[in-house]
């Protein structure tokens, strides 16, 4: 308050001439800072008296923190006219309600002050420690580094919010604490804000806020951005549910008698307390089943609170003694607690007057962990197993931000993966030995699995639920036992991403395959540049450090690249052409003294016009990312092939008569290099056939029965259009092992009852047909 009164009598500026209305309008100013000043310590005081918990050393510090804050914020106001400080101490002021610490309630203080008013890290670690300094930088935003997109700053300044959050869980606290404080003075801020702030604070910290257990800000956060976003439908409902609360006063006051007439006389000690739903919660309920006001019955509810566990099961019976329940709505988060910690006995009963009232019970400890969540690590000082399974499971899901982050470097993509994990809904499912799992709605066998470990996911191959085999897309479902089998050979599909619910599962996938896309462009960049070098006359590619270090140095800076590795990925990818950096490192070797061999430079030059050039990359279908198999003409093992090295996009391989390759052919010629298929094919290919039918009952059939029998697989089925003369044409992408057995296929086809014709569908040259 010092440096407030401070800015009041120390004002300098401009020199006016003294009259009466300048000396009237400076009383007014200082009159409104005085009071301004004192609106700040009335604040501060305020919260001083809610500090009892803590010990007066402790009470010092946040003192201090205030003090150096006051200062830092001087001549801040906000947009209601009040001194900014009183944000930050408001933000404080709610973090004792959780019991924060005197570090957290420094931070909350001083929770701005690297953002608006240029302090430093270093100020505060030299002032106040390094860790507050590292809960303020937490929750700091990133406005000072440039992006190319606002979306992108939002994404990178959640990123590392986040991270922060995950090595300290009050870097959130701290930071919802704050945006509950934003969001209770929004009328305060600009119209045009209001939108995008609610927008943000319901689809990212009202759902972080239910994650975390942290049931009462997550409720709060969700109406008041309700407010802000449909201020016309939050008023109107308003109105709706305060005549509500009025038409219905007399029966919620006759319910709570008999409730307390009824455990009186079963001698069960017990609080009852009146609920009402929110009015989102009321909102979005009309708004997904499409009910008017009148029709949502359940706005209404109790809560009992009893003394032990059993005594929640005993008011259960009690209340179903008195009440009809509800069939289906009984729901046991005692037994199979939320994914957050939450616990309690739900069950709706048909109350006198027909209407339905919901009523949970649960212990004083439950419902501590119910309405903080994670904070009550801080409410429980005495660390019951409640509070320190809300910690547990808290920390759980932080700990694997901590790991989607190891794998995800990109802040967009990073965000993707944890908003797939902000869900409310959960399944629970058991492992073989009868551990129970909590995975999201929709979660599959191969989220299942990565959530067990990460090693068990990458190698997965089959599962089985409840005993029955399954395919890895199944979805899950409550009660389910579900067993993994992998195989050390396994490794993640590509496909699985369009199926997988979690961002563990997702991030690790992404994290393998573009490792593996790595490593593979690594190994054909180093085939395809050795090839080129032979063609130059050099044996072998350059490998002693001491020797060719400075040779290296200059193929790097004419290439742009930063080392090897890098090099042979862009070779690899087609960013680089073998050709020409081989002739660059042949003309560098040849300035060292080495001289190219001439025998070997004839030999190789002859041999790569040679169709059955020994120098050719071998194909076995096991290339996954590096090659492409061509989809305008689907190459089988026995057609004649060409390799298309791509700008970027690895290696395209076609037929040597598909007319897309020969057209690139006569564009890019350096482009491409000889491939031949390996003796040994490792796996089926796709291929596209046109089958004319006559168009008859079961003709589909008869002739998915004969590709069965010809041991094929059908990727993709499109039917035709029938013809005036009832025939029509099917498409179909089949997986085949070689053109040998696509000839037996079409045969086997032709010769089907109702089959006019089979043929592959190829693009050839114009003259040159299907085969």
């Amino acid at each position: 308050m010092r440096a407030a009164f401070s800015s009041i009598f120390n004002h300098s500026g401009p020199a006016t001439k003294p009259g009466k209305r300048d000396n009237a309008h400076d009383i007014q100013i200082g009159i409104a800072s005085v009071s301004a000043a004192n609106a700040a310590a009335a604040s501060f005081a305020a919260l001083v008296a809610r500090l009892g918990y803590l010990s007066k050393s402790d009470i010092e510090l946040v003192r201090k923190a205030y003090r150096f804050a006051d200062e830092a914020h001087l001549g801040q106001l906000r947009k209601n006219g009040e001194p900014y400080i009183t944000h930050p101490i408001a933000v404080a002021t709610q973090c004792t309600e959780w019991k924060l610490d005197a570090q957290a309630l420094m931070a909350a203080l001083m929770h701005d002050v690297m953002e608006d008013c240029g302090v430093t890290k270093s100020d505060l670690i030299e002032r106040f420690g390094s860790s507050v300094a590292e809960l303020v930088d937490g929750l700091t935003k990133l406005d000072k580094l440039e992006f190319n997109t606002r979306e992108e700053n939002q994404a990178e300044s959640f990123r590392k919010m986040l991270l922060a959050m995950a090595r300290d869980v009050r870097v959130i606290l701290i930071k919802l604490a704050d945006r509950s404080h934003n969001m209770r003075t929004m009328a305060d801020m600009p119209r045009e804000k209001w939108s995008r702030i609610s927008s943000e604070t319901i689809e990212i910290y009202a759902p972080i806020a239910h994650r975390l257990g942290l049931n009462q800000t997550y409720r709060e956060l969700q109406d008041l951005s309700f407010r802000h976003l449909k201020p016309w439908r939050y008023a109107i409902l308003s109105k709706a549910v305060a005549k509500a609360r009025n038409r219905r006063r007399d029966l919620i006051q006759k319910v709570h008698a008999e409730l307390e007439s009824t455990f009186s006389k079963a001698g069960i000690e017990v609080q009852i307390s009146g609920r009402e739903k929110t009015l989102f919660s009321i909102y979005k309920k009309m708004d997904g089943k499409h009910l008017s006001f009148a029709q949502v019955t359940d706005i209404y509810g109790f809560r009992l609170i009893v003394p032990s566990v059993i005594d929640c099961y005993t008011a259960l019976g009690i209340l179903h003694q008195m009440y009809k329940p509800v069939p289906g709505r009984f729901k046991d988060h005692i037994a199979i607690g939320k994914v957050n910690g939450y616990q309690s006995l739900h069950t709706t009963l048909v109350c006198p007057s027909g209407v339905n009232v919901e009523f949970q019970m649960r212990t004083e400890a439950m419902n501590v962990v119910a309405e903080s969540g994670v904070a009550a690590h801080w409410l429980y000082k005495d660390k019951t197993s409640t509070g320190m399974e809300a910690e547990r499971l808290g920390t759980q899901w932080l700990q694997s931000l901590l790991d989607i982050q190891k794998e995800t470097r990109d802040a967009s993509e990073f965000w993707d993966h944890v908003k797939v994990d902000l869900f409310p809904d959960a399944v629970y499912v058991f492992t073989p030995k009868s551990q129970i799992m909590s995975l999201p709605r929709g979660a599959t066998v191969v989220d299942f699995a990565y959530m067990i470990h990460t090693n068990l996911g990458d190698h997965l191959v089959a599962a089985k639920i409840n005993n029955q085999q399954v395919p890895l897309r199944t979805e899950l479902k409550n009660g389910d036992v579900v067993e993994v089998m992998t195989a050390p050979v396994s490794a993640p599909n590509p496909s699985w991403l369009g199926f997988v619910r979690t961002g563990r599962a997702r991030s690790r996938i992404r994290h393998h395959l573009k490792t593996m896309a790595h490593s593979e462009s690594i190994d054909l960049g180093l085939k395809l540049l050795t090839q080129a070098l032979r063609a130059e006359g050099i044996e072998k590619m350059p490998e002693d450090p001491s020797r060719y270090q400075a040779m290296w140095e200059k193929v790097f800076r004419f290439t742009g690249n930063r080392n090897k590795n890098d090099l042979l990925v862009d070779v690899g990818l087609g960013k680089r052409i073998a050709s020409i950096v081989a002739k660059r490192m042949a003309a560098l070797l040849t300035e060292m003294g080495e001289k190219p061999d001439p025998l070997l430079m004839t030999r190789e030059r002859f041999m790569a016009n040679d169709t059955l050039s020994q120098g050719a990359i071998l194909l076995d279908g096991t290339e996954n990312a590096s090659v492409v198999y061509a989809h305008c003409c689907r190459p089988l093992p026995g057609d004649k092939i060409i390799g298309y090295l791509g700008r970027g996009e690895g290696l395209a391989v076609h037929t040597s008569d598909c007319s897309v390759g020969m057209k690139l052919q006569q564009k890019d010629s350096e482009r491409f290099i000889g491939v031949e298929w390996s003796d040994e094919i490792m796996r089926g290919f796709e291929t596209s056939i046109k089958v004319t039918v006559v168009n008859t009952k079961g003709v589909l059939a008869r002739v998915a029965g004969t590709l069965a029998d010809s041991e094929v697989d059908i990727v993709h089925v499109e039917m035709g259009q029938a013809s005036v003369q009832d025939a029509a044409e099917n498409t179909f992408v089949i997986s085949v092992r070689d053109v040998s057995h696509l000839e037996t296929v079409l045969k086997n086809l032709k010769r089907t009852a109702a089959v006019l014709n089979a043929e592959r569908i190829t693009h050839r040259l114009r003259g040159q047909g299907s085969s």
